[in-house]
Order: structure tokens, then C-alpha cells, then sequence
């Protein structure tokens, strides 16, 4: 299995002065730091990726009657037989199983820097929507600074505790992304992409290993995609793909 539980480093082990930088994809070792549970159909969108013996380790985002979207990070590796997708549920263990037929991986995925994490599953049959079963728009104007944002995911709620039953969800303001550079070390700052969101509210608040994949709603539209961070909520800010970036190529792969 691909994310056992020795953390998966992005880059090379950087010297001890420097933070690390990892993927947010750790299966059990995730969490959403200073969320909330949410309510039953507050998150109709939500999407649980699990592996065959239902282990939650990445989120998505239903987009179309057909359609998910997550991080390629999340795909990267994997065959879509070895990966459910759950839906209508705050609750992990009250959702749906929704069969897939295909993923699609950014073909300019690149791993070393997290460039153009994004990736889209095709469900085997079309998502019947409901109060409980939602799509959520596109994200399609340029976001700056001091937006908020809705992250939403099953991660661990402790460091060593079990993954919550309950979805959670933190509100996150945006930052320049010339701000976030200041605020990260140099290390991770370089990475920091024109394609690539950030967001920074507190210290112990944010997202983690295991949240990847999962949506950041603003005015009820996606508009980044959990990607990598420096651990978690320690006072750096946390980094997510940029829909308006990569907004055309969605739309050319959902066309069909």
C-alpha cells in the first residue's frame, strides 16, 4: 500500500533547519486541525476515496453528474479497481458507494513540486442527485488575499486518534501568493506556483496528510484542491491546486 504509515516526503529530507514538505495524503495519520462536525447535508458534494477495505485516504469533489474531481496525488499509482468513491453522507459510515470506470491524472502531474495536482475520476454510472447528493461550480475568477474558504474532509481530528465519523470543516482565509511565499521556508516557498492557492487563518488550524484531494468552497464553488503543506497547522500556510488555473482543462475532459 502506497501510504503506510511512514510519512511520504515530496522532496529529498531537507536539512533539520528547514520544514519539511509533504503530500497531504497520508492514510491515517490526517486531520482537519481546529474543524467542526458538519451537519447532514451541509457538504452535499463531498467525496470519500477509500481502498478496497474502506479505508478513507483522500477526498473529491462531485462536479457532474459523471464526475470527481481530486488531486492527482491521490490517483497517481493507483488502479481505479483499487479505489471506491462513497457520497450523501456526512458520515463515513452512512454513504454511498458510487462504482468508477476512469481516471484522468493532469498529464503534467509532477510529483517532485506538486505542479498540476489535479485529477478527475469518471463514475461508472451517473450520480443521482438528491438533498443529500450535490454538485458543486467551478471556481472561474483569479482569487487574492483575504477570501474565505470552506476545507472540508474526513482526516484524524488528534495526532494518534481514530479517523472521525464526522466530516469536518474549518474556515480558511486566502493569501497572496507573494505573501505566502514570505511565510513559508525558503525550501517550500520555491514551490509556490502561480497555479497553486494558499490559505492561512491561526496557528492549529488547517488541513493535513490525508485531506488531500478534498474541496475549498467559496461562494459555493471549488476553487483550490488540498494539495501539500509543511506538516500541519504549525503557522505555515497550507497549499492547494488553483481551479481558475486549470479550469479549461476540466472542462475539456468533462465535455464527453
Amino acid at each position: 500500500m502506497r501510504y503506510s504509515g511512514v510519512l511520504v516526503l515530496l522532496l529529498a529530507l531537507l536539512a533539520s533547519s528547514v520544514a519539511r514538505n509533504v503530500p497531504l495524503t497520508e492514510q491515517n495519520q490526517g486531520y482537519i486541525v481546529g474543524g467542526s462536525n458538519a451537519a447532514r447535508g451541509q457538504f452535499p458534494y463531498q467525496v470519500s476515496l477509500r481502498n478496497l477495505v474502506s479505508i478513507h485516504f483522500c477526498g473529491g469533489a462531485i462536479i457532474g453528474t459523471r464526475w470527481i474531481l481530486t488531486a492527482a496525488y491521490c490517483l497517481s499509482g493507483r488502479a481505479v479497481t483499487s479505489v471506491n468513491a462513497f457520497i450523501g453522507s456526512h458520515l463515513l459510515s452512512d454513504s454511498l458507494l458510487c462504482p468508477l470506470s476512469t481516471f484522468i491524472v493532469h498529464p503534467l502531474f509532477n510529483e517532485n513540486n506538486m505542479l498540476n495536482d489535479i485529477g478527475l475520476i469518471k463514475t461508472r454510472e451517473a450520480i443521482i442527485y438528491s438533498s443529500l447528493i450535490q454538485p458543486i461550480a467551478l471556481g472561474s475568477g483569479h482569487i487574492g488575499g483575504s477570501v474565505i474558504g470552506i476545507a472540508s474532509g474526513w482526516g484524524m481530528t488528534s495526532e494518534h486518534g481514530p479517523l472521525p465519523e464526522n466530516l469536518q470543516w474549518v474556515n480558511l482565509g486566502t493569501l497572496t501568493n507573494e505573501d505566502c511565499k514570505i511565510r513559508l521556508p525558503p525550501a517550500n516557498a520555491v514551490l509556490v506556483d502561480d497555479s497553486m492557492l494558499c490559505t492561512f487563518t491561526r496557528t492549529d488550524e488547517g488541513i493535513c496528510y490525508g485531506d488531500a484531494g478534498g474541496p475549498l468552497n467559496s461562494a459555493n464553488a471549488v476553487v483550490g484542491i488540498v494539495s501539500w503543506g509543511v506538516q500541519c497547522a504549525i503557522s505555515y500556510p497550507d497549499v492547494f491546486t488553483r481551479i481558475s488555473s486549470h479550469r479549461a482543462w476540466i472542462l475539456a475532459n468533462i465535455s464527453d
